[in-house]
């Protein structure tokens, strides 16, 4: 294939769109394989309904109810599941009375609000909103939660394949956070607990199935430890975010974690395209081979009118979607984003779970269509 081009479309993407075309990126592999922009008269979302299961949808997380809130010795609820990931939402307001060991696959913990203590095999970590807690397949550990009138709300994403850092290529390994603001877990002295006790329970998850392990002692008894797998900590005040002032960026280049099929993108605040040429909110494109799925934490959400910290979307491959006309309008007046989102991308289709639709917005896939 090689570069050809018909009709009105300007020479360099994302810059200097036609008034009254709307640009749009068909691609493969995410935004890094190849690619064609097409300029359209109308919004690609400008449809006046959908029939069938691609329709874009959102949820509000915040008001799921899960076991885990409902009771200490309660699970986290899922949420979405496909063969790259299964992603958990956990709403916990007392300290776990046993103890967990997931052996289906590496996590990624995001903190939506809350504060306590991770205990782990490899000792104790803080944790605090904004936090990723990346936790390796087989670990140890338990949640203690700070306050009860301050619940701990956990993103949990669960996936087969081993968690690493992605290819940085040429703008080096110190980009996006250096490997020094990663946080390790501290060796302490047994919690208050621990002699509370005859017997201490281990929950060891296989293929989503628990088996009870019962031991007579305090089992967190590790005295030392080193190595090169561990548990570790990311804030999101950590990630420094790559931009440009003449070029809007893809998302691809907030990639943080990925794993296997899983890709998960941090967007933090960041200055806004200052060339006025410039493309300054996301692009419309059509999700060819992930499924994009948007965690809101905190702050304005330029790309999205209605949305509130705590709320999902999701988006699958085959249907377009990009900025809302509002945000559009909206994104002329703005400097810079002050967002804070988490993007879980899976190359697989996710099903959503059916607690997750009692928390949806119905009508999220024609937002794109009101005034």
């Amino acid at each position: 294939m090689y570069l050809v081009k018909k009709g009105t479309a300007p020479k360099q993407a994302h810059v200097g769109i036609p008034d009254g075309l709307h640009e749009e990126e068909h691609g493969r592999q995410g935004f890094s394989g190849p690619s064609s922009h097409l300029y359209h008269t109308h919004p690609p979302t400008a449809w006046s309904r959908i029939e069938g299961p691609l329709r874009p949808r959102a949820f509000t997380c915040t008001e799921l109810t899960t076991p885990d809130h409902r009771s200490a010795d309660g699970r986290p609820v899922t949420i979405l599941e496909s063969p790259d990931a299964r992603v958990f939402f956990s709403r916990r307001a007392e300290t776990m009375p046993y103890f967990i060991r997931n052996a289906d696959g590496d996590e990624i913990v995001f903190v939506h609000h809350g504060r306590g203590r991770w205990e782990t095999d490899y000792g104790l970590l803080s944790y605090e909103p904004g936090d990723y807690l990346v936790i390796p397949k087989g670990t140890t550990y338990r949640i203690h939660v700070e306050s009860k009138e301050d619940p701990g709300l956990f993103l949990i994403v669960e996936t087969p394949a081993p968690v690493a850092l992605p290819d940085r290529g040429s703008l080096g390994h110190h980009a996006l956070f250096d490997l020094g603001v990663l946080t390790t877990p501290e060796l302490a002295p047994p919690p208050e607990d621990a002699e509370s006790r005859r017997e201490w329970e281990v929950r060891i998850k296989r293929d989503g199935d628990y088996t009870r392990v019962y031991y007579p002692f305090y089992p967190m008894d590790v005295a030392g430890w080193k190595g090169d797998l561990w548990v570790t900590k990311l804030n999101v005040r950590d990630f420094r975010p790559v931009i440009s002032p003449r070029y809007h960026l893809p998302p691809s280049v907030h990639v943080t974690f990925q794993a296997g099929g899983l890709l998960i993108s941090t967007f933090a605040p960041r200055p806004l395209e200052t060339d006025p040429s410039a493309l300054r909110v996301p692009f419309y494109h059509r999700n060819m081979d992930y499924d994009e799925v948007l965690f809101y934490h905190r702050g304005k959400f330029f790309s999205r009118a209605g949305i509130q910290a705590g709320m999902l979307t999701l988006h699958p491959q085959g249907i377009h979607h990009g900025p809302q006309p509002q945000a559009v309008a909206a994104a002329k007046n703005k400097e810079q984003t002050d967002e804070v989102a988490v993007m879980i991308e899976s190359r697989h289709a996710f099903k959503v779970m059916p607690d997750f639709e009692a928390v949806e917005l119905k009508d999220y896939a024609m937002s794109w269509s009101r005034p």
